[in-house]
């Protein structure tokens, strides 16, 4: 299916975007009026965008049926400060009731049972309930369009983070594993991020990887290795060498039956290796392949 956006209606293309460009972080954006009202709302268009200066950025949308603007918007454009709150799994549901549509003058804190703590740089409440909240100024607010559906970049840059305690392990950095995000997705979907379907993939650095280019031809043509595969073998930084050190049990096995059938015996290699790089062992899967 080829969908060009010209020809739907923006309903249409909300439905589209949000459902592939997914999943999305949500934040809590709590937000004051110049008379003191208090606003607080959640908003998946949210993401960071640089470190120095650290700035993050979330867009309150004109609303598609009616061309209506957010009360976080309106306050953010009276008073330029904000707190950004981190969502978690354990207080989705409350996420949800507060994105309710209440009058303006309405504080979404007390209609979600969220408790206000005060800010101590910013006018703007935070949320005790979460993990984490980001003490921000509004630098500036950017429409995207005049038309419903059309996003307005609040540009925030951060100067303080509250991280609770839970989260730090005993070096007093953030443990991934006991955040516990939540994400959106299209229509009522989403998601959590726990240690169940956390993973870890090698980032390359100062070093470049090989490529999967140089991989020799055998492996890269390879009908068992997917494209995944191939990446994490391209991704050292020199082409490895045999290791006349290297012992494997399984390997002299598959040498020792399928020898006198090369064809054979590179399946047996490539599906030993897909093993071993399901493992996180690329060093060694290299040395089985390398064996073929």
């Amino acid at each position: 299916m080829i969908i060009d956006l010209k020809e739907l209606k923006p309903a249409e293309r909300q439905y589209y975007l949000q459902h592939v460009v997914a999943p999305r972080p949500i934040c809590f954006a709590s937000t004051i009026d110049k008379t003191g009202n208090v606003n607080l709302s959640p908003f998946s268009f949210f993401n960071l965008f640089s470190a120095n200066p650290p700035i993050v950025v979330f867009s309150p949308s004109r609303k598609v049926r009616d061309n209506t603007v957010k009360h976080t918007l309106e306050n953010v454009l009276e008073v330029p400060e904000v707190v950004i709150s981190i969502v978690t799994y354990d207080m989705v549901q409350q996420v949800s009731l507060a994105s309710c549509e209440f009058p303006k003058g309405v504080n979404e804190f007390a209609k979600a049972g969220f408790t206000e703590m005060p800010a101590t740089l910013v006018k703007p409440p935070m949320v005790k309930e979460s993990l984490v909240n980001m003490e921000c100024n509004v630098i500036e607010v950017k429409p995207l369009g005049t038309e419903g559906g059309a996003g307005n970049l609040v540009i925030c840059e951060v100067l303080r983070i509250h991280i609770d305690d839970s989260l730090l392990d005993e070096n007093k950095k953030i443990d991934q594993r006991k955040i516990n995000h939540v994400a959106r997705l299209g229509g009522d979907w989403y998601c959590v991020v726990n240690e169940q379907n956390l993973f870890q993939v090698e980032k390359p650095n100062t070093q470049l990887g090989i490529g999967v280019d140089a991989l020799p031809s055998t492996i890269r043509n390879s009908s068992l290795l997917t494209g995944n595969e191939l990446g994490q073998l391209g991704n050292v930084h020199t082409l490895p060498d045999i290791d006349p050190a290297f012992e494997d049990d399984h390997l002299k096995q598959i040498i020792l039956y399928y020898s006198l059938n090369p064809e054979e015996m590179e399946k047996e290699l490539h599906t030993y290796a897909k093993k071993l790089l399901a493992a996180g062992k690329v060093q060694e899967a290299w040395q089985i392949l390398l064996a073929g």
